[in-house]
């Protein structure tokens, strides 16, 4: 069954294959094939997704798949070294990823910071407490190449960054991303991320106050505050947190999604909506929690249009 005109005209809701299998923590989900996650989504009501590890890179082999389950492809993450290397070497590393985009018909890259993490062989199995975290002179210059990244981007393929705030990254609270948007130019798109905006300790709403006309791409990510407060407590890694079960979907947790409905439905947003979840699969059931996460959305936009 398709749901998708249940969102406002512009307005595509997808989802993450991250709720079946993990990009980093290879054993959440590692036996779960692509198909069913693909079937299950598409099962779900969803009119898209975003790409996930087991996803084939090249537009011949991927988009047939796509195809078949009735799916666009919304965005893809790319992992950016920018905060550690030119505009140049990190060029050459993304046009293989930003093809693969344009051939799709994305006009969106998903764009997350890898640089400049604790030095460790994982960073984010450190302790969230030794995050490096970039001094003012270093994160203008960063502003700097993320600006000409992006313009090179939107130039030679039409895609628009999406800049993902992130645990465990060099824009995590409210104020370094705040210093970092304020040093760059007002084309470079932002990512909002509802469940990491919670998890860093601000309310999304004030990237809404403060960036509503730069957020390009949205993910839906609910946060457990019972985990939270223990991933605080205890100072556990990224890794950890997401393996004790700190994000869930919408609706499973203690994030408001009305007023972002609000905010999409009055500010005339176009573009995604994905609805996104790192955990473990095998204790919280995909498909069955996708499925509820698409109606708690539904539900926040049907009350959002009755107001208008």
């Amino acid at each position: 069954m398709n749901h998708k005109g249940k969102m406002p005209y512009g307005v595509r809701l997808g989802c993450s294959p991250l709720s079946w299998t993990n990009d980093v923590l290879e054993d959440l989900g590692d036996e779960t094939p692509l198909a069913q996650c693909l079937g299950e989504m598409a099962k779900a009501g969803y009119a898209g997704t975003e790409l996930g590890r087991k996803y084939p890179r090249t537009a011949q082999a991927l988009a047939p798949i796509l195809q078949e389950h009735g799916l666009a492809l919304a965005s893809g993450w790319y992992s950016g070294q920018l905060a550690d290397r030119s505009v140049d070497e990190e060029w050459s590393e993304v046009v293989s990823h930003a093809q693969l985009l344009r051939a799709l018909g994305c006009n969106i890259m998903v764009y997350g910071e890898c640089g400049a993490m604790t030095p460790s062989a994982s960073p984010l199995d450190e302790k969230m407490s030794r995050r490096l975290i970039l001094s003012s002179d270093a994160m203008t210059s960063y502003a700097t190449r993320l600006a000409a990244f992006d313009a090179r981007l939107r130039n030679e393929y039409g895609i628009r960054l999406a800049y993902h705030h992130h645990l465990m990254m060099v824009a995590e609270t409210f104020q370094e991303i705040s210093q970092l948007f304020d040093a760059l130019s007002a084309d470079v798109g932002l990512l909002l991320d509802t469940g990491h905006a919670m998890a860093a300790g601000f309310d999304y709403r004030r990237l809404i106050d403060r960036y509503s006309a730069r957020i390009c791409h949205i993910h839906l990510k609910d946060v457990r505050p019972a985990v939270l407060e223990q991933v605080r407590d205890q100072d556990m890694s990224f890794n950890a947190a997401v393996r004790a079960g700190m994000f869930t979907v919408p609706g499973d947790g203690c994030v408001d999604f009305r007023p972002l409905a609000e905010f999409v439905v009055q500010s005339g947003y176009q573009g995604w909506m994905v609805v996104e979840a790192e955990q473990d699969p095998a204790k919280a059931p995909p498909f069955a929690a996708v499925t509820r996460a698409r109606q708690v959305v539904e539900s926040c936009f049907a009350n959002a249009m009755t107001a208008v």
